[in-house]
């Protein structure tokens, strides 16, 4: 487990396997799937701040 912002997270193996192939793209390709991902995270986000 790793502590984040004082709590524990646990990944499952499907998890664990996809941050590994993410680690072995090409940095470009890595960064614009990385780019993709922080921004569904942040839409995901604020749609639960706008309907809380």
């Amino acid at each position: 487990m790793l502590a984040r912002e004082g709590r524990k997270t646990g990944f499952d193996k499907q998890t664990l396997k996809l941050i590994d192939e993410i680690e072995e793209l090409e940095p470009s390709i890595k960064d614009k799937l990385l780019f993709l991902a922080n921004a569904i995270i942040r839409d995901a986000k604020t749609g639960k701040a706008y309907a809380g």
